[in-house]
């Protein structure tokens, strides 16, 4: 439950200004992430970039405690909690993340059909990503936007260019992912000292105690249920299809992930407002409404650029490129319920994550039991997240209620 606190006053910047500002860095990140894909696609074939996108797939299901970590320390630090209490919560969920990750490395390695080489350099990533989320978390929360934007930049590039580095003189998907974890850990130091330099705003007398491992556990659920909305389809059709399908869909997947991950600079500025009771209604709302015009434009876009899609990566993908409204038409709905569920960690009403995992649960069944081509899971992962989206984003803004007018 809720604990009695008086929520710090929401920062004064302009949310439109944060936005633009979460949204470079985001972009940024975005874009190296699509560079990293396309030489690999390139390089590794349809058959070796299947292997590759089923291990970053694999690592971003890991790194869940990461993201539920930002959600809880950016909630904290606008209730009042202190800064190095929250820290000291960060490396406890490190550590806890690291030894899940060295259980997980023959686990991932058996089910993917990978080595335990590529695994393992998928899988320690996880752990540093926790660390860097942290910090992330505090910058969040005192709506430090233009740092935290440096900070999803630097840390976009330093997972990638390195990877790339490696795939350019021949190494596999292992090595590369491998060298994006040495890059990430570098960048978490340098997070945890631009943190430092804007003082411990939080640290009052009076800040209650920062929550434990615990509240983490229940926004991690939640969180674990988005992005295995966003990476079952990619595991399933690297066990399901034959190896070239799978490479084709994982090619097709670069745009829901490009729908999903770019407008997420609109929940990270409106979430300090969602945790405060007071802005929390106006605060879900704006978010929502946002998040399907973007998606719009996003679903548009896709099916617009299409055509160009065989220039950039080459014939064989030529037949993905009429289905890429589809794929993003996936990311934009999963971005939707991204910010519903996100309004449910806020207010911590971590049970509407309930709708996803039933989602999550119809998804699984129909691609395991009817889907078997890529037109067909493509068809299945985009009209399960529409549906859930709509029923979660439906339901998180009654549970925020009326939106509440200041006085002024």
């Amino acid at each position: 439950m809720p604990r009695p606190q008086t929520p710090r006053p929401a920062p004064t910047g302009s949310a439109v200004a944060g936005m633009t500002m979460v949204t470079a860095g985001a972009m940024t990140a975005s874009l190296a992430s699509y560079l990293l894909h396309l030489p690999a696609s390139r390089w590794l074939g349809p058959a070796g970039y299947g292997e590759f996108a089923s291990l970053l797939a694999a690592q971003l299901v890991l790194a869940v405690p990461a993201l539920a970590l930002q959600t809880v320390v950016a909630r904290e630090t606008v209730h009042g909690s202190g800064t190095e209490a929250l820290r000291r919560l960060g490396y406890r969920c490190t550590a806890l993340a690291a030894a899940l990750a060295i259980v997980l490395v023959p686990v991932v390695a058996w089910a993917l059909d990978t080595s335990l080489t590529g695994a393992f350099g998928s899988l320690v990533t996880a752990p540093l990503l926790v660390l860097l989320a942290a910090e992330q978390g505090l910058l969040q929360g005192r709506g430090r936007f233009a740092a935290l934007s440096v900070v999803l930049a630097a840390a976009g590039i330093a997972k990638v260019v390195p990877a790339v580095a490696v795939l350019a003189v021949g190494g596999g998907p292992g090595a590369a992912l491998l060298a994006g974890a040495v890059g990430t850990g570098i960048v978490a130091a340098g997070a945890a000292v631009i943190a430092g330099r804007g003082g411990d705003a939080a640290a009052v007398p009076d800040a209650p105690r920062a929550p434990g491992i615990a509240a983490v556990l229940r926004a991690s659920q939640v969180q674990l249920a988005l992005i295995a909305m966003t990476s079952l389809d990619l595991l399933l059709a690297r066990m399901v299809l034959d190896a070239d399908a799978a490479g084709l869909y994982a090619l097709g997947a670069v745009a829901t992930k490009v729908a999903f991950w770019l407008p997420q600079a609109v929940g990270v500025v409106l979430y300090p407002q969602m945790a405060n009771p007071a802005r929390s209604g106006a605060a879900v709302r704006s978010a929502l409404t946002v998040l399907v015009g973007l998606g719009a434009v996003l679903v548009a876009g896709a099916a617009l650029c299409a055509p160009i899609v065989p220039l950039l990566v080459g014939d064989a993908y030529t037949p993905v490129q009429s289905l890429l409204w589809v794929f993003a038409l996936q990311g934009a709905c999963l971005a939707v319920l991204q910010g519903g569920l996100l309004s449910a960690i806020a207010s911590e009403r971590t049970s509407l994550a309930g709708v996803a995992w039933i989602g999550l649960v119809v998804e699984a069944v129909l691609m395991t039991t009817v889907a078997s081509t890529v037109q067909q899971f493509v068809a299945v992962a985009a009209a399960v997240a529409a549906v859930t989206a709509t029923v979660v984003a439906v339901l998180a803004v009654r549970a925020a209620g009326p939106a509440v007018r200041n006085p002024a």
